[in-house]
């Protein structure tokens, strides 16, 4: 497989690749160890401008129903009303509005995340892209990763059980993770 850079036009649509990429958090439980857990099902495009990343864009679809954190009572739990409430509420989103603090292979993404129907203003800190590279059959590929914190009740999601020598069942930082590989749209 060839990872040579491969130059590209100034603007393109790139698709996140979900095979190659994933969503990651992490929260506190009972003030002691980090429960982390994905979403296995995401969609998104990245509108990129090679010639002035402040201007590219973002915009994430993640389906709420594919939480995953490897213990299927939580889950489960996590889906209800007490949490993301994927009934009423099926999907999270993320689009980008402006791209800031750009340095060297590092830049300040923000945006509008939805989750639980609450939007707030969040940023992203972002490595990257990478260079772009070909694939073996031929597609144009880059990559970015990404890390945000947000808190939980600033979203609606409230539920929390008090522990007997004090504090709580679960935290209120969330920390948010991506790792989204680009594949470019053909034309």
């Amino acid at each position: 497989m060839s990872t040579a850079a491969v130059p590209v036009s100034s603007a393109s649509v790139w698709s996140i690749d979900q095979s190659h990429s994933s969503i990651h958090f992490k929260v506190r439980h009972l003030m002691i160890s980090n429960v982390k857990g994905a979403f296995g099902s995401f969609r998104g495009t990245l509108n990129y401008n090679e010639s002035d990343i402040t201007r590219s864009s973002i915009d994430v679809e993640i389906d709420a129903s594919s939480i995953n954190t490897r213990e299927a009572d939580r889950d489960t739990h996590l889906k209800s009303a007490d949490f993301l409430d994927v009934a009423r509420y099926p999907t999270l989103h993320f689009r980008s509005h402006s791209v800031g603090a750009v340095h060297s292979k590092s830049f300040r993404l923000s945006g509008e995340l939805t989750i639980h129907g609450v939007t707030r203003e969040i940023a992203f800190d972002v490595d990257g892209p990478s260079a772009v590279a070909k694939d073996p059959w031929g597609n144009l590929r880059m990559a970015a990763s990404a890390i945000a914190k947000i808190n939980r009740k600033d979203f609606g999601l409230t539920w929390n059980a008090a522990l007997e020598a004090g504090g709580f069942v679960v935290g209120d930082e969330v920390t948010i993770d991506l790792d989204l590989e680009f594949m470019k749209s053909k034309s």
